[in-house]
């Protein structure tokens, strides 16, 4: 179920901070966050941040087609290997 559109996006603050800073400075390095619950808004574009999946960070440059989308949408937690009756198939 979505979030109420009264309450509007969530995002966690420190990260509206430092994204500023980021762009305001010029800097081009990677935001480390452990946020992938925050939602992406238009604040973030062209900012790169460093998404923790559980093991690793994976980094993430958001452009404006990711407005609207959490962060953790794009580094994912599993890594996919096949099914197993395709390995199979291939001997």
């Amino acid at each position: 179920m979505p979030r109420s559109i009264w309450k509007g996006p969530f995002f966690d603050k420190y990260l509206e901070k430092k994204a500023k800073a980021t762009l305001a400075s010029g800097r081009h390095e990677a935001i480390k966050t452990w946020s992938r619950r925050s939602t992406i808004i238009p604040e973030f574009v062209g900012v790169t941040f460093a998404v923790y999946n559980g093991k690793k960070f994976i980094p993430v440059t958001v452009n404006d087609g990711m407005v609207g989308c959490k962060l953790g949408e794009f580094s994912p937690t599993r890594t996919y290997y096949g099914h197993g009756a395709d390995k199979k198939a291939k001997r």
